[in-house]
């Protein structure tokens, strides 16, 4: 069963004061974010915007492209409908590897479906070998990773072997920051132990149980999430349905200052899950961006 991403929004937070303990005893702790680390986080918006945009061989898709240097793209994939679009390339600033996902396209009418299924499920054992099955994750956006996954980890691969690195970063947008959070499991449990991991993602729904947000606080120290003021992606699928978030949120205030939003689904009215909730009262728009400028989404590129 496939619902309405109308119906998935107005379950998304509205029973949210009915959920009892221990959501109620979430952190509300946050702290100010320099202007420097906010302008360190723009040029991971570019990537997250690239996503959607027509990424080829000569890294040549509009602004978002053009805005970073000493890129070079390894592999490229998807429809932008049935397989959303994704890349992989060699960062040489950076010396790492970065994955990037496209996010949900309202023009393309089966990236809206597997955005909005909100039915949970374990990972498959092939691509995910001994994760615990008391994690649960959301069908659509399990389904849309596993459609590149091994592409993917085929580029990392390559990249590792040609440039002697040990380094991914994964970037995303909405349903893509979804697809890249899975996207950092799977990659650790097939990459060497001595990799290390960042990610950056953007407007990110909740993307599994509480056994999958610790399990992403437990393996992912530089893990950062960036919601935008009024945004309710961020605050579905709603934690009464059993989703949470892992910690690692950056909150955008409406003034344009940062705040760091501590531990998970923080429910100070500084942070996504305090000041949204009530989709009623949320603006679809913020979603969209500005992240520290950077407007994220077909439109934009």
């Amino acid at each position: 069963m496939r619902w309405s991403i109308a119906t998935l929004l107005a379950l998304g937070s509205g029973l949210v004061s009915a959920v009892p303990s221990p959501i109620d005893r979430r952190l509300t702790t946050t702290e100010a974010i320099s202007s420097s680390t906010q302008s360190s986080f723009t040029i991971y918006g570019q990537f997250a915007r690239a996503a959607y945009c027509s990424v080829d061989s000569t890294w040549t898709c509009g602004g978002a492209c053009s805005a970073i240097s000493g890129f070079t793209v390894y592999a490229y994939g998807g429809d932008g409908n049935s397989v959303p679009k994704w890349f992989v390339g060699y960062w040489a600033t950076q010396k790492t590897a970065v994955v990037g996902h496209e996010g949900t396209d309202p023009t393309k009418f089966l990236s809206l479906l597997t955005d909005a299924e909100v039915f949970s499920g374990n990972f498959d054992k092939t691509l995910f070998p001994g994760v615990s099955t008391s994690i649960y994750v959301h069908d659509g956006f399990r389904d849309a990773q596993a459609a590149s996954a091994t592409q993917v980890l085929a580029a990392v691969q390559k990249i590792f072997s040609d440039h002697s690195i040990s380094s991914v970063t994964v970037t995303g947008h909405s349903l893509g920051s979804a697809i890249s959070t899975i996207d950092l499991v799977y990659l650790k449990l097939h990459l060497p132990s001595s990799t290390t991991f960042k990610a950056v993602l953007h407007g990110t729904p909740r993307v599994g149980n509480q056994a999958f947000a610790d399990y992403i606080d437990a393996n992912f120290s530089d893990f950062t999430r960036i919601t935008n003021d009024n945004d309710p992606i961020p605050v579905v699928p709603g934690r009464f349905l059993g989703y949470h978030h892992a910690s690692g949120e950056d909150h955008i205030e409406s003034d344009g200052s940062w705040r760091h939003c501590d531990g998970q689904d923080n429910t100070s009215t500084l942070c996504s899950t305090g000041y949204v909730p009530d989709i009623l009262f949320s603006n679809i728009i913020d979603h969209l961006g500005p992240y520290n400028g950077v407007w994220i989404g077909t439109l934009f590129c």
